[in-house]
């Protein structure tokens, strides 16, 4: 049986990896398994342990970081999140690809670990464009859109690190070639 493919999709917050994602799981000849991240956090309402993310204790977390099982981990606001590496394993040794939807630290660190991951970076088609999509959103202040195109830039540095670069001047232009990127992968 032919293994999975460990597929990395990064870029800038508010680029719109998200987006992207739920079009290729649409997409009807692509099956491939969205990998959940394990948290320290707690659970927000409506958020369900196992389909949203793996909630566990701090405690579990550090044992895990200590034994080695995750592909990439990061603290962020005082809460722990990683990708458990034993639940991506099971997927791509059943053939199924594993995709993850990752900020630029992880993605480095999976490759680290991975350099035979397919890497996507998605981009905007202008800085301009990427800060009316972070404004557009009409959810945070003027602070932190400054700090979110700041990282953004510095972000966009990173770019050549990636085996594919995909401009997201179009959703679904972008998603399709996406989707041919992985297809590709596979012949």
């Amino acid at each position: 049986m032919e293994k999975g493919l460990l597929i990395i999709l990064s870029g800038p917050s508010g680029v719109g990896k998200g987006t992207v994602r739920k079009i290729l799981e649409k997409m009807s000849d692509l099956s491939f398994y969205f990998s959940i991240s394990m948290t320290t956090r707690s659970p927000r309402p409506g958020e369900v342990d196992g389909k949203d993310y793996l909630f566990v204790s701090r405690e579990e977390f550090l044992s895990r970081v200590e034994r080695g099982d995750f592909l990439e981990h990061a603290e962020f606001v005082g809460n722990c999140y990683g990708t458990p590496q034993d639940v991506a394993d099971s997927y791509l040794n059943k053939g199924t690809d594993v995709l993850l939807e990752i900020e630029t630290n992880g993605a480095k660190q999976v490759l680290a670990k991975r350099p035979d991951a397919l890497s996507i970076f998605l981009v905007p088609p202008s800085m301009e464009d990427l800060e009316s999509r972070i404004r557009g959103r009409c959810t945070e202040s003027e602070e932190v859109i400054q700090r979110r195109l700041a990282k953004a830039r510095s972000e966009l540095d990173l770019a050549k690190e990636y085996k594919f670069v995909v401009v997201n001047d179009d959703v679904e232009r972008a998603a399709k070639e996406i989707h041919d990127i992985i297809i590709a992968a596979h012949k």
